[in-house]
């Protein structure tokens, strides 16, 4: 007798070897001085969902390495699971800064194959609003579910719901109650109808698309960094604030040593190459200030000997001869007779 292939047994993958797999194909793709810091998998059925984070050295395309790293995972993961993987996620969640590089002139990128437009703004995904909604509605239905089910079967209607039509009963909508419960439904509902519309994420900023279906960001935070880490290699600044917002790069540098107008000059060269290096879809508006480090003051040159023609009357009451008379510093007088 034959056992047809369907009763024979079953093979599961666990999510823990996906995952594994996963991060093991991450890393051959990682650039050198790049590592996988966490990665997660999921299972339903014969497809699986991974995500990867990883560490990127500085500087480096973080789009094109993420795209080459996701591809990298999706195949290999598909390969030796014999799982579909629909959706593969690589998040770059730090970024490892070396020595500070010699700083090219500012240069135009190469656009990507889309001609460098920016992709879709990738959406946040929202898990606690969805699962509040979830958890809420599970309850509220479940309630109202088990207490048909009760009065279907003969049994007495819940008194918590013969309460509620009760009050709705005796109660308007000139109530302060209603009105109180109205507006707290509409707050409700329009953060609700926010999440649901609004792409999020903020705190990123949309980068070109090197390739098509590719969606890329890069977090704030990041960017300055790597901004304040440039200006910090700029001969003369000893200390730098920036802030770096979706349209504008604010840069306040401290100078303690030089002249600060060639300070601003340099910054404003070494960070215009900069922000092009990032790969943003729009580059912001750059913003630099430059000051003095509080407590330093500017260098004092040297006080030039400068010559003094002194008269003074000789002894017959004329004033023909002159003294020469050289000034040292402020204060001091050297001359060759009387002072």
């Amino acid at each position: 007798m034959t056992v047809p292939a369907g009763g024979r047994g079953t093979t599961t993958v666990a999510p823990r070897a996906v995952r594994r797999i996963a991060e093991r194909a991450a890393a051959e793709a990682l650039p050198d001085g790049g590592s996988v810091l966490r990665g997660s998998a999921g299972v339903r059925g014969t497809s699986a969902r991974i995500s990867v984070g990883v560490r990127l050295p500085y500087p480096v395309r973080a789009d094109e390495a993420a795209r080459r790293i996701r591809e990298r995972a999706a195949a290999r993961t598909a390969a030796l699971t014999g799982l579909s993987v629909p959706r593969a996620e690589v998040r770059v969640d730090a970024l490892s800064v070396g020595p500070a590089p010699v700083v090219p002139e500012a240069a135009e990128v190469a656009p990507g194959p889309d001609d460098g437009r920016p992709g879709p703004r990738i959406r946040a995904e929202r898990r606690v609003p969805a699962a509040m909604l979830a958890a809420v509605g599970a309850a509220a239905c479940g309630l109202v579910l088990a207490d048909v089910v009760a009065v279907r079967f003969g049994g007495a209607p819940a008194g918590w719901r013969t309460a509620v039509l009760d009050w709705a009963a005796t109660h308007g909508p000139a109530d302060s109650a209603v009105r109180v419960g109205g507006a707290v439904a509409a707050v409700v509902g329009a953060w609700l109808l926010g999440c649901a519309l609004l792409p999020g994420l903020r705190r990123r900023l949309r980068m070109a698309a090197p390739g098509p279906g590719v969606r890329a960001a890069l977090d704030r935070e990041a960017a300055a960094r790597i901004l304040r880490e440039r200006t910090l290699g700029v001969p003369g600044v000893v200390r730098a604030r920036v802030t770096v917002r979706r349209r504008r790069a604010g840069v306040r540098a401290n100078v303690g040593y030089g002249d600060p107008a060639e300070v601003h000059a340099e910054a404003v060269r070494v960070l215009d190459a900069a922000l092009l290096e990032l790969g943003l879809a729009r580059t912001p508006t750059l913003r630099v200030r430059v000051r003095r480090e509080a407590g330093l003051s500017p260098p004092v040159p040297e006080e030039s000997v400068v010559p003094v023609a002194v008269e003074r009357p000789d002894a017959a009451g004329r004033s023909d001869a002159a003294l020469d008379v050289s000034l040292d510093a402020p204060g001091s007088r050297r001359n060759g007779g009387e002072a």
